[in-house]
């Protein structure tokens, strides 16, 4: 049985890549004949993508709150690499992401064509990035961040960095946060999560291997970001967070500077 279950998710999923394939297709040729679509309706389609890709991962869905209605600086924990369709099938949006990313197979294309920005690890480019999270924000595009900077276990929530949301500071937009929860037998899901040194093939077959699971988006209040220090609008979107997951939030970390200035 839990073969057959594999080979029919399996199947599945490649019907689903080769539409994505198609759709690839469709835009490169699009890109050579210059007619470029804009970044606002390849946003649109990576979420049509999005939303197909979902439908062929073993999971049931649920979406707590409302989806904002004007763009803003999404922040979520970070637990698997099914957070990115899972979160990109909400509404059209681009993604800060870490630079393997982009190698995946259709989904990595699809999301570089739709404006996701790609981050290295250990870059040391604090100033570009700022600049760049700062530019799609500018241009009204929603940008979601995993500021955790890893996936967890999905047990805990680690620190955020206060300087992925600068860029939420410099324009003056609302921070979006977003919590993620896989859930298994009422329990948190010990397969969902993508760490350590695990690859994307062998996570995926563990994970067609058994029966559906539970994940729950919980959309929460959004957090003003104008005249914030980014260190204190990083706590609190990480207490939201902490606190939709858990129940309780965590305690309250002073920052430096605003403990020196009292």
């Amino acid at each position: 049985m839990p073969k057959l279950r594999v080979l029919a998710r399996l199947t599945r999923l490649m019907l689903v890549l080769l539409l994505g394939l198609l759709m690839a297709s469709v835009i490169a040729l699009g890109e050579r004949v210059g007619l470029t679509a804009s970044i606002e309706r390849r946003q649109r389609w990576s979420c049509w993508f999005m939303k197909r890709l979902v439908t062929a991962l073993p999971f049931e869905v649920r979406v707590l709150g409302e989806l904002p209605k004007q763009p803003m600086l999404w922040v979520s924990n970070h637990v698997s690499w099914a957070d990115i369709p899972l979160l990109g099938m909400l509404l059209p949006l681009s993604f800060l992401s870490k630079a393997e990313v982009r190698h995946w197979p259709v989904a990595g294309w699809l999301a570089e064509k739709a404006g996701t920005l790609f981050i290295r690890r250990g870059g040391g480019d604090s100033q570009r990035l700022r600049e760049q999270i700062s530019a799609q924000l500018s241009d009204a595009r929603p940008l979601l961040i995993f500021p955790e900077g890893t996936t967890t276990d999905g047990r805990h929530v680690r620190t955020f960095h206060g300087r992925l949301l600068a860029g939420a500071i410099d324009q003056a937009v609302p921070v979006q946060p977003v919590a993620i929860q896989y859930l298994r037998n009422g329990e948190a899901d010990p397969i969902a999560p993508f760490i350590g040194d695990d690859d994307l093939l062998s996570h995926l077959m563990r994970l067609f291997a058994q029966p559906r699971g539970e994940v729950c988006i919980h959309l929460l209040q959004p957090i003003a970001s104008v005249g914030k220090e980014r260190a204190v609008l990083a706590l609190q979107a990480q207490q939201a967070i902490h606190g939709a997951l858990f129940g309780v939030e965590e305690a309250t970390v002073v920052p430096r500077r605003q403990a020196r200035a009292a």
